[in-house]
C-alpha cells in the first residue's frame, strides 16, 4: 500500500495505492523535528500524478511553517487523494487511506481538508489512531474550518489597522475567492462584522447559496482577484498570487485562508512593490491546525487554550508587519525568517 519515494527536501514521501478501493494518492512528511508531522488530508481532481505529488510536497512543507508559526509541538505533513470527492469517495477508500496512515505508526497525524468532512474522519478513525478533526470521541475537536476562518479574520483586522487605520471592517469590501468550508465561514464572520462581500466559487450553486446567505455581490472565480475591493481573500487552491494576477489586483490587502497563495517567492516582492499588504498565509490560516492540535495533544480544556493560540496569531502578524515595515520588505520574507529561526532553534536544542 505504501511505496517510499526518494526526496531531497522531505523526511519521507510515500505513494499510496489500494486497487481494491481505487485509492491513489500521496503522503508527505516534511519534518518531524518539532513533533509528529500533522496536516490535513485533501481529495481533489489532479491533472496528473506529478501535479498531486507537487501539491502534497508544497502543502506538507507549508505545514511545517504553519505549525512552527503557531508555536505548536508538531512537524509538517500532508496527504492527498486523487479523485472527485463527489463521485469517487467511498467508505472503502477512506478505510484504505486510514490503514496507510496507521502504517506510519504516529509519525503522521491527519485531519480533514479540502474535499473531506468530520464524518470521513470518523470512518478513518475506525482503522487508525492517528486521525483528528472528529465530531465524537475523547478530545474530539470537530470541523476546524470555523476556527481557521476566525484566525483569518483576526489577522485581517490586524492588517486593516495598518492599511486603513482601523481594525473595524464595517463598510470595507472583501472579495472572497473559494466558498468551501473555510470560505463560507469567513463570509459569515465578515458579514457579521459589517463588511460588504463579493463572492466567487467554481461551483455556481455554492456561489448562489452563499450570495443568498449573506446578501452579497457575485464575481467570476477566474477574475475575482481583480475585483474593485479593499481586501482580496483567497480561500481556494494555491498559486493565485502570481506574475499574471498581481498587476490586476486592486485591493490594498491580501488576507485569506488558502495555502501556498504565492506562486513563487518573487511574487511577494511584486505585491510589496505595488503597495499591497500581503498577510503570510501560513500565519493567518493557522486556526484550523491549532484546533486540531488540541485533539492530537489531548488538551483537557481546549477552548481557552485554542482561544489563546488564536490571539497569538494576531500578535505574530503584528510583529511580522512591524518588522517588515521597518525593513521596507515583504511580510512574507519576515515571516519565513522568524519561522525558520524557530525551527533551527528546535533542531539545535
Amino acid at each position: 500500500m505504501l511505496t517510499r519515494l526518494s526526496s531531497d527536501t522531505h523526511e519521507d514521501v510515500y505513494r499510496v495505492e489500494d486497487p481494491a478501493s481505487g485509492l491513489r494518492g500521496f503522503i508527505a512528511l516534511h519534518s518531524t523535528a518539532r513533533g509528529p508531522a500533522a496536516g490535513g488530508l485533501r481529495m481533489r481532481v489532479y491533472d496528473s500524478d506529478e501535479a498531486a505529488l507537487r501539491d502534497v510536497l508544497n502543502l506538507s512543507e507549508g505545514m511545517s511553517y504553519k505549525n512552527a508559526a503557531a508555536d505548536l509541538p508538531l512537524g509538517g505533513g500532508k496527504a492527498v487523494i486523487m479523485g472527485d470527492p463527489a463521485k469517487d469517495k467511498s467508505p472503502q477508500l477512506l478505510r484504505a487511506m486510514g490503514r496507510a496512515v496507521e502504517q506510519l505508526d504516529g509519525r503522521y497525524w491527519t485531519a480533514e481538508d479540502m474535499g473531506m468532512t468530520p464524518e470521513d474522519m470518523a470512518i478513518m478513525a475506525g482503522v487508525t489512531r492517528f486521525v483528528a478533526g472528529r465530531d465524537d470521541g475523547a478530545h474530539a475537536s470537530g470541523d476546524p474550518s470555523p476556527v481557521t476562518a476566525q484566525g483569518v479574520l483576526g489577522a485581517m483586522k490586524v492588517g486593516a489597522a495598518r492599511v486603513f487605520g482601523t481594525r473595524d471592517l464595517s463598510g470595507k469590501t472583501v472579495a472572497v475567492q473559494g466558498l468551501g468550508h473555510v470560505g463560507w465561514h469567513l463570509c459569515r464572520l465578515l458579514h457579521d462584522a459589517g463588511a460588504r462581500l463579493i463572492v466567487a466559487d467554481m461551483d455556481p450553486a455554492r456561489t448562489a447559496a452563499t450570495a443568498r446567505d449573506f446578501n452579497t455581490a457575485v464575481g467570476d472565480p477566474r477574475t475575482i482577484h481583480a475585483a474593485d475591493a479593499d481586501i482580496f481573500a483567497p480561500c481556494a487552491i494555491g498559486g493565485i498570487l502570481n506574475a499574471e494576477t498581481i498587476p490586476q489586483i486592486r485591493a490594498k490587502m491580501v488576507a485569506g485562508a488558502a495555502n501556498n497563495q504565492l506562486a513563487t517567492d518573487a511574487d511577494a516582492d511584486l505585491l510589496h512593490a505595488r503597495g499591497i499588504l500581503y498577510l503570510p498565509d501560513y500565519v493567518a490560516n493557522g486556526g484550523g491546525i491549532i484546533n486540531v492540535s488540541a485533539e492530537i495533544l489531548h488538551i483537557e480544556d481546549p477552548a481557552p487554550w485554542v482561544e489563546d493560540k488564536l490571539k497569538a496569531i494576531e500578535t505574530t502578524v503584528e510583529r511580522i508587519l512591524a518588522r517588515a515595515e521597518g525593513e521596507n520588505a515583504s511580510p512574507a520574507h519576515l515571516a519565513d525568517r522568524i519561522v525558520e529561526n524557530r525551527m533551527l532553534a528546535t533542531k539545535a536544542g
